[in-house]
């Protein structure tokens, strides 16, 4: 009797277990199966270049459970497969972009602290890199264990625009920093991070650009010291580790840090090293840093690595040769002076720089390099054909060869059973102008591209005077005038403000609204290149600026109902534009300090020159124009060792005047009076 009650109790026990293991088991097991859920495709009749081995003229290739289970000429489609047919069609190894910030997202903006203004408020340098390791006895920029698998998020615009180019599989990698953090290889598909990642870590990624807000290096010279130093100090940190663990006894343990603990790979030779570097000089510093820690280097950019490539060879560094090509990003203009001839040579070589590498026999493959139109990535894949590199070797560089420097080559790159089924389909050969991107699959599934935009003029007018203002990822703000003017789904105009002036380049609108501009803006006291993509909706705009080797900044903008002012051209009918010429005594509001300057203009028309002295010294102005909505020029100051450009944009009323000073740092206030008889 006593047994027969034990038996009940266990089976009611057993029971409840039972009622409460199952719903979650049976919620795991759909979870599971929707994640497993097996597809089946074939698609027949293709041209396949299986990078494998030659390529097949026509062939069937069948994908199951997201990997390539046959692929051949006399290949049997399975009964269950869905069926493409590939008449037409030629199929290729996913695409891979081998150095990205794909699916990193961009810091949250913080707010800017309005204490403390005063010169060194406004001149002071922006925060260091916003992605930090916690308990890492080092600042942001100098934290080489930062995983870019940990920062993965799925979706984007970003990554759509790099699927519908092709594109199936990146290295991304967060952009700021000196040790940036460390690599990993992503699928462009999947609803989690964890569906995404290929393979982590790749390789350390180091840049050379010294940390900003004050710290510690803010030198070339103090980056590679600082550099040298961690890899010095990972050797000894490795050292006595080693000799702790053999014997501990009577052995002070050595603290933890997880910094030097991640930099112990590297100077083993164990996990690679991607160092971003474009001149013949700065290619020249990584190798002999490599060389002198006997790192596995791959170079990063190596817009002049052809001038290094015998070393290159010899030290089996490879390139990830970027395709972001320089190109003119402002419109000719006849007043303007004549481009230095290194920028027109620079034009012209980095066509042919893939080419010189492949004669030279040093590996490399292609990423995009910060493309604002993905579509380039191919476009000038197919310029370095153009310019010399065969078509195999610019195919190969875009995928066997990419997985191959990325250690994934086991898994991707190649069409070959086993391997993970991302297959890039085209009609028409991939490097021909006139290609079309037919299907794109990811872990063997098709992905949804974007359709193409009809020709034809756009539905939602650009055209107009846009008041626009910019965050960074810092949290300043900048205000800027943005004049458009639309031609079918051309766009031009003029972008001037906080980040100087500057015509845009290269500017597009879709029929939905969504456009895309390049200008040259005055940011962190040099001149770099920004791309602009957004939306239109009505008089409203919005969307994200990417200034090249910084995260991205959002904007927001609104157009007024009055026709845009003309930059050059004569003011508007009724009014005239006033002259500025002679001295003008100027006060810049500080906050806590006024800063008085002399501004002496002489003007010709709209245009005018002179000079601004200041505590800050003397300088030229430049791009003086005036109109009958007011003044605008820049100029450049020093503080602090660092030369800035700023620029100022203001009204006058007969004597007086009044404004703005916009430096990268902020914008501050002043006025000014001109004295009587001051006027010319």
């Amino acid at each position: 009797m006593k047994n027969a009650r034990l038996r009940t109790l266990v089976a009611i026990v057993s029971l409840c277990a039972v009622a409460f293991i199952a719903p979650h088991r049976c919620l795991y097991a759909q979870q599971q199966a929707s994640v497993e859920a097996i597809h089946t495709y074939a698609i027949t009749g293709a041209r396949i270049v299986t990078l494998a081995g030659p390529t097949i003229e026509r062939g069937t290739v069948v994908i199951r459970n997201g990997l390539i289970q046959a692929v051949g000429a006399s290949v049997t489609p399975p009964a269950d497969a869905r069926i493409i047919d590939g008449t037409g069609l030629t199929v290729y190894p996913g695409l891979i972009d081998a150095n990205t910030s794909l699916a990193i997202p961009a810091p949250t903006p913080q707010p800017t602290p309005r204490g403390g203004q005063g010169l060194l408020a406004f001149f002071a340098q922006p925060s260091t890199p916003a992605f930090s390791s916690p308990n890492s006895p080092y600042p942001p920029g100098l934290q080489p264990e930062i995983l870019a698998a940990d920062l993965v998020r799925p979706g984007g615009e970003q990554i759509e625009a790099a699927r519908s180019a092709g594109i199936t599989a990146a290295l991304t990698v967060p952009r700021e920093g000196i040790f940036i953090g460390q690599s990993a290889l992503i699928n462009l598909a999947g609803e989690t991070p964890q569906q995404m990642v290929v393979r982590s870590p790749i390789a350390l990624h180091v840049g050379f650009t010294p940390l900003r807000g004050g710290t510690y290096p803010s030198s070339l010279m103090g980056v590679f010291a600082a550099i040298r130093q961690m890899l010095l100090d990972a050797q000894r940190y490795d050292e006595a580790l080693q000799t702790y663990e053999r014997d501990p006894r009577g052995l002070r343990r050595p603290e933890p840090d997880k910094s030097l603990a991640a930099l112990v790979p590297v100077v083993k030779g164990q996990l690679p090293v991607v160092m971003y570097a474009d001149t013949e000089r700065e290619i020249r510093r990584a190798l002999d840093l490599a060389q002198e820690f006997n790192l596995k280097a791959i170079i990063a950019g190596g817009t002049e690595a052809w001038k290094v490539a015998d070393r290159l060879r010899q030290q089996r560094v490879p390139v990830l040769v970027s395709l972001n090509f320089p190109r003119r990003t402002t419109a000719p203009n006849p007043e303007a002076d004549p481009e230095p001839l290194r920028v027109l040579r620079a034009r012209v070589e980095a066509p042919r720089n893939p080419a010189r590498l492949a004669a030279a026999g040093v590996q490399f493959a292609f990423q995009s390099g910060g493309l604002t139109n993905m579509n380039d990535f191919l476009n000038n894949a197919a310029r370095a054909v153009e310019n010399g590199l065969s078509r195999d070797e610019a195919v190969r560089a875009m995928t066997i060869r990419a997985a191959e420097i990325l250690g994934v080559a086991d898994r991707l790159g190649s069409i070959e059973a086993g391997k993970i089924a991302n297959l890039t389909v085209t009609r028409g050969d991939l490097l021909d102008r006139n290609r079309r991107i037919a299907y794109v699959f990811i872990d063997g599934r098709p992905v949804e591209l974007r359709p193409e935009t009809a020709a034809g003029p756009p539905s939602t007018g650009a055209s107009g005077a846009w008041t626009l203002r910019l965050i960074s990822t810092e949290g300043r703000e900048y205000d800027l005038t943005l004049n458009l003017q639309q031609q079918g789904e051309r766009l031009t105009g003029t972008l001037q403000g906080a980040l100087g002036t500057a015509d845009i380049a290269n500017g597009s609108i879709s029929a939905a609204g969504e456009f895309r501009f390049t200008a040259r803006l005055q940011y962190e006291g040099q001149t770099t290149e920004a791309t602009f993509t957004g939306n239109i909706t009505g008089n409203e705009m919005r969307g994200t600026v990417q200034i090249v080797g910084r995260s991205p900044a959002s904007f927001t903008g609104t157009r007024a109902s009055a026709p845009p002012p003309s930059r050059t051209g004569t003011p508007p009918s009724g009014s005239a534009a006033t002259d500025l010429s002679g001295t003008w005594n100027l006060t810049f509001d500080l906050g806590d300090q006024a800063l008085p300057a002399t501004l002496t203009l002489r003007q010709q028309g709209e245009r005018f020159t002179g000079t601004l002295q200041s505590a800050l010294g003397s300088s030229e102005i430049s791009d003086g124009a005036v109109g009958a909505d007011g003044f605008r020029f820049t100029t450049t100051v020093t503080f602090g060792g660092e030369t800035f450009t700023i620029t100022a944009n203001g009204t006058v009323q007969g004597n007086q005047m009044n404004g703005t000073v916009s430096s990268p740092r902020g914008t501050v206030t002043f006025t000014g009076t001109r004295p009587q008889g001051g006027e010319r």
